[in-house]
């Protein structure tokens, strides 16, 4: 519902050769705000945190997720996908620490967005702090539309442009769906596609 702020507080401490998996879907509400942190504490604990949006017109998605490494060969991801559709707003948000005395650290975060409307929004916000050293950090962000000659290419093999825009948006997360359990691929899958025909919220 349009109505409805969904504030989201979710905390994981990993310890020695640990491995914690973060994955949510947020769709609906007018304004979500969801960081899930991981805490690293013992050599060999792992985190990944895997993330998709879906912001319309009246929503904002404000999400991302914290690492803190604070042990030695510890590693997490980010992973976050957000689709803008009409006046939507997504925020990507997230802080990464790798505190002094953890060496052999790795941590890899992607932010990618995908622009349905030409009045969509999508914003970063990565905080990423480094102590020490023999450390391997990356951030990577993207931000692209759906494109008109790729829509127009579908339609002239007998989609509609509504079925054309869900199956762009659907190979856009593809990736990363493929990754959450059968479940709730499918249903996240289901949703997206509602939310593309305006039929949910």
């Amino acid at each position: 519902s349009t109505n409805m702020y969904n504030l989201v507080t979710q905390r994981a401490l990993v310890y020695g050769d640990a491995y914690h998996e973060w994955v949510d879907g947020n769709l609906g509400s007018k304004v979500t705000m969801k960081y899930p942190s991981s805490y690293l504490l013992e050599p060999g604990a792992r985190s990944e945190i895997l993330s998709i949006a879906f912001a319309k017109t009246g929503q904002q998605q404000d999400t991302g997720g914290k690492l803190i490494l604070a042990a030695p060969h510890t590693s997490g991801t980010i992973v976050s996908k957000s689709i803008s559709k009409g006046k939507g707003r997504a925020s990507y948000r997230g802080l990464v620490k790798v505190m002094e005395g953890a060496r052999h650290g790795k941590v890899n975060v992607e932010c990618d967005a995908l622009l349905i409307d030409p009045e969509s929004r999508t914003d970063t916000y990565p905080a990423i702090t480094v102590r020490g050293n023999q450390h391997a950090t990356q951030h990577e962000a993207s931000v692209s539309q759906v494109s008109a000659e790729q829509v127009f290419y579908m339609q002239q093999r007998g989609l509609s442009e509504g079925e054309a825009m869900s199956l762009s948006v659907n190979g856009f997360v593809n990736d990363l769906v493929r990754e959450f359990p059968m479940e709730y691929s499918v249903e996240l899958k289901r949703l997206i596609d509602l939310e593309m025909e305006d039929s949910v919220g």
